[in-house]
């Protein structure tokens, strides 16, 4: 079965499902260098704090930055002699940055779980998986011929990278046709009329955030007790 989806996966590797890989490998680039200095944030206010304390606050700061984006942009885009094409233009760098903000929320999940994750394939199927839910989790355990709970400490710590870069082809094909849709949806409600646009971008990041939230807690399992 696994050498079927490789074959496939080989003719297709030019096509949309490897523009998403670019675009998440750009995102992973980007914040990658950040995961430890928004940990370190997440721990200012109480340094002491568990992992489990960090991870919630992580949560909240990832919710409200998406949220606060989502509603800028809307207002913006739907002020007053903004044209629509701008509008679109301005929710669409909204949505590469909501994937950055994403990348760095779920890789500083893992980090304070203690995955490693030195190599891109690892932290491709990190940020792919965490942003699909329940059907990335699929995807990872079917390709991966595992199964159990928390995919993300126990299937990208131990699956081969070969097996990764199949399940990353997968992935991002359906990121364009899942994850990509919601985010089409919420680009074209920032183009309401003003005020209308700020609700809806705002609303629809914060709600998503939730979803990319609910599914760190499935792939990762509680955090653990006490920092390595």
């Amino acid at each position: 079965m696994a050498t079927g989806v490789g074959d496939g996966l080989a003719a297709e590797a030019p096509g949309p499902g490897q523009r998403v890989l670019d675009l998440v490998d750009k995102a992973i680039d980007l914040q990658s260098p950040l995961v430890r200095r928004n940990i370190d944030r997440a721990r200012q206010r109480k340094p002491d704090a568990t992992p489990e304390q960090v991870i919630r606050t992580l949560e909240r700061m990832y919710i409200s930055a998406l949220a606060g984006t989502g509603a800028a942009v809307g207002g913006a885009a739907a002020a007053p002699g903004v044209g629509t094409t701008v509008s679109l233009a301005l929710s669409a760098g909204e949505a590469l940055s909501s994937l950055e903000l994403s990348a760095l929320f779920a890789l500083s999940v893992a980090d304070v779980h203690g995955v490693s994750l030195d190599e891109i394939e690892r932290r491709r199927t990190i940020v792919l998986g965490v942003l699909l839910g329940g059907s990335g989790s699929t995807t990872i355990t079917k390709v991966a011929e595992r199964t159990g709970q928390h995919w993300g400490r126990q299937v990208v710590a131990k699956v081969p990278v070969e097996t990764l870069r199949r399940i990353n082809g997968i992935l991002g094909r359906n990121f364009i046709t899942k994850y990509g849709t919601k985010q089409g949806i919420i680009v074209l409600g920032r183009v309401a009329p003003f005020g209308i646009g700020a609700v809806i971008g705002g609303g629809a990041n914060a709600a998503l955030a939730t979803l990319t939230v609910r599914s760190a807690r499935r792939a990762f399992g509680p955090a653990p007790e006490a920092w390595d």
